[in-house]
């Protein structure tokens, strides 16, 4: 993959406030709007171009909604008085209007498919839309466009189309020689897993076992996790065990060993090396230079 520039305006100066986001070669254009500043977000003149949008819940409320529109402005007017559990809205369009209506409904359609793949949120959307009948050119482009709407979304802290799950033609398991693998062991409760860093995400390998019910004290959301791991089938009890059937990615060591073990876990220090060092002591190795 190639690196991209990723320019955020923050319209108030608060990073947690109106905002608008886009990509260098992209004419794409994201608007993030907390419900608070509803009113100037949708005076921004590109939040009554075409295109579609999110209605996003709290941190307490995981529900979320996608839809589209020829004046996405008009249509989050509509939403604000219908709908009053949503808290930010996100509204994406294009600088120069360039979308029309078979576009956006293509866009809503995938992007519906997607975020019930996901599993992340609660979509309030009953089922996924019809897709538009566009010509394979217009596809291909939309996709793309899309493409750059799942690079663009993560970086605002929007994980809607993200599940963990890491889709791929050939398995992780396939272990290449100069592969980084780690493994954590907790023998009295017979957890077994193996793991590798890729990119900014701690895969573990499909075939680690953990514990099947969550022992510790509450831990952040990581016994929610735990049950929704189960839940989706990415976790299978067998034999007493929580065991991965498919490869799962988490964001630090720490999540991936505290949902093995069931328990709060240090993961720096948990998974070594088969030459006996531990997360923390390849990071700082990789920092002095150190193979």
């Amino acid at each position: 993959m190639t690196g991209r520039s990723l320019e955020l305006f923050f319209v108030d100066g608060d990073p947690q406030g109106l905002l608008t986001a886009e990509v260098f070669g992209w004419t794409g254009h994201v608007i993030r709007i907390p419900r608070l500043r509803l009113k100037a977000g949708l005076d921004l003149p590109e939040a009554a171009h075409t295109g579609v949008y999110i209605l996003l819940g709290d941190a307490d409320d995981a529900r979320a909604y996608i839809g589209e529109a020829e004046s996405v402005s008009a249509r989050i007017r509509s939403h604000d008085a219908q709908r009053d559990w949503w808290q930010t809205a996100l509204l994406v369009t294009t600088s120069s209007d360039a979308l029309h209506k078979a576009h956006v409904k293509f866009l809503e359609s995938r992007m519906v498919e997607e975020a019930k793949k996901a599993g992340t949120f609660q979509l309030d959307n009953a089922n996924i839309p019809p897709r538009s009948s566009l010509n394979p050119a217009a596809i291909s482009n939309m996709e793309s466009f899309l493409d750059t709407v799942r690079m663009v979304l993560p970086a605002l802290g929007i994980s809607i189309f993200e599940s963990g799950r890491v889709f791929r033609e050939k398995k992780t398991t396939d272990i290449q020689p100069d592969d980084v693998i780690f493994e954590l062991s907790t023998p009295k409760h017979g957890v077994t897993g193996r793991a590798r860093p890729e990119g900014s995400e701690f895969v573990v390998l499909e075939g680690s076992k953990g514990r099947s019910q969550w022992s510790g004290v509450p831990t952040g959301n990581y016994p929610e996790l735990h049950a929704k791991l189960l839940q989706k089938g990415i976790l299978v009890v067998r034999d007493g065990y929580a065991e991965f059937v498919e490869d799962y990615a988490f964001n630090s060591p720490t999540a991936a060993a505290v949902v093995l073990n069931g328990r709060s876990t240090n993961g720096r220090t948990a998974w070594k090396l088969p030459d006996g060092r531990s997360f923390a002591d390849w990071e700082q190795d990789q920092l002095t230079g150190q193979s």
